[in-house]
């Protein structure tokens, strides 16, 4: 393998993942003063949070048309100027609708890039290296996390006004992103499986592996061959698995709590008992500890597999999701919650957050691998809109303890989940993995 060149297209790619982590974590930072500037109730600061996600649902759901049709690249340029004109339209509105609109368009962007991405950066991998290459994309989604927790605490600095530039900043990495692209190739098999410039596929593929590009080319053939002529369906019995592996996944990794914490850091240390300045501060040790542990996943997802990964990873969520709801329910202060969080998001990171992308990206056929994303990536988007819609309304109303307690249930439902259907996908190829999840 070239290994600088394909790092370099997997890192490049990835960016849209800094983008979304950036775009989704942004508002953590301004939810508040953003409620306090057009004067919300809780509904509508709801709705106002969750718009993005709305919009994120509907850019997965939709995400593999133009992946599918114009080519994975082409739609990661259209991502990249989704996020720019969303970054400056939320910056410069003017009234609280056209601020919907621009957070809903950003939303889109982010929905279209979960989709895409991993797939792009899967279908130009080599088998033994797929799994760190496309963890790359976590890891950046966690990077532009870290990077907007940071920014909001230095700009929060400046008084309540600041949440446009807050949200506005993201114009810079928006713009790089859409320039880099240029670098980047479409990718081999989708090339292939369309029949567009093959010359073109054959250069990556031989670019990618020097030494046995022919043999790729030849298996990819053999694993795609046009159903007469016909696209084909995702939901028909003998994708029955996969389908099933991604939807539960997908869900499972919502409903452990994550998106409420990304988006919720700050209130919910407040709920606890943290003062405001150190709620906003706090979040930035969430963003460090996501970073450092996915960095430490990305080393072990191709050493130890997908699976032992959430199997780890799983109890520790359980654990720890119980002793912040305990924390709410004895009321024993903000410092608790603060450490058993931390901790909670090292497990997360480890495990299901580094693993997500990588395993979705990995368990559909290439016929069908943008579909199947696609469905990966609304069951995620759909329940993280309806869990930070929620969040505000069930936090006045029923307490931290209860909403906890409920995380730590379905984390014990996903650890039989992962003991009873989660098979491993380490060191195989696309083409094998295929073999073993499709009923022929």
């Amino acid at each position: 393998m070239n290994n600088n060149i394909v790092f370099f297209w997997a890192f490049v790619v990835a960016l849209g993942g800094f983008l979304f982590g950036f775009d989704t974590a942004v508002i953590s930072g301004a939810e508040q003063s953003i409620q306090s500037y057009w004067h919300l109730s809780e509904v509508q600061h709801g709705f106002t949070v969750s718009i993005a996600l709305i919009g994120t649902v509907f850019g997965a759901l939709g995400g593999s048309i133009p992946s599918d049709r114009l080519g994975r690249k082409t739609t990661l340029l259209l991502v990249a100027l989704v996020y720019l004109v969303s970054a400056a339209g939320t910056a410069m509105a003017s009234n609280w609708y056209f601020f919907l609109v621009c957070r809903f368009i950003g939303g889109l962007g982010v929905g279209a890039s979960s989709v895409t991405a991993p797939v792009y950066i899967s279908e130009v991998s080599p088998a033994a290296y797929r799994g760190r290459m496309v963890a790359l994309f976590q890891f950046n989604v966690v990077f532009g996390i870290l990077v907007s927790y940071l920014s909001n605490y230095l700009i929060g600095q400046h008084g309540e006004s600041s949440w446009r530039l807050m949200l506005g900043i993201q114009v810079a990495p928006a713009a790089l992103f859409l320039v880099l692209l240029r670098w980047v190739p479409e990718s081999p098999r989708w090339l292939l499986l369309h029949g567009r410039r093959e010359v073109a596929a054959l250069a990556t593929l031989q670019l990618i592996n020097p030494a046995g590009y022919a043999d790729d080319v030849a298996i990819i053939r053999q694993a795609q061959q046009p159903v007469n002529g016909v696209s084909e369906k995702l939901l028909t019995a003998k994708y029955r698995l996969p389908v099933l592996l991604a939807v539960a996944f997908a869900a499972f990794n919502q409903v452990s709590g994550i998106n409420a914490i990304i988006y919720y850091a700050p209130r919910i240390f407040e709920m606890s008992g943290l003062g405001a300045g150190s709620s906003l501060l706090s979040t930035v040790g969430i963003g460090i500890v996501n970073f450092l542990f996915t960095l430490t996943a990305i080393r072990f997802i191709d050493r130890i597999g997908r699976r032992r990964l959430m199997l780890i990873g799983t109890i520790g969520l359980i654990a720890t999701l119980g002793l912040v709801a305990i924390s709410f329910y004895m009321h024993t202060g903000g410092i608790a919650v603060v450490c058993y969080l931390l901790v909670y998001i090292a497990f997360f990171a480890f495990s299901q957050g580094a693993v997500i992308w990588v395993f979705i990206a990995e368990i559909f056929p290439n016929q069908v691998r943008a579909k199947g994303q696609t469905l990966g990536s609304f069951t995620h988007w759909i329940m993280a809109a309806v869990i930070a819609f929620t969040f505000p309304y069930l936090a006045s109303h029923i307490g931290g303890g209860h909403i906890f307690l409920f995380f730590c249930a379905m984390m014990v439902l996903q650890l039989f989940f992962v003991l009873r259907w989660m098979p491993e996908t380490k060191g195989q190829t696309l083409e094998q993995i295929e073999t073993n999840m499709v009923l022929h």
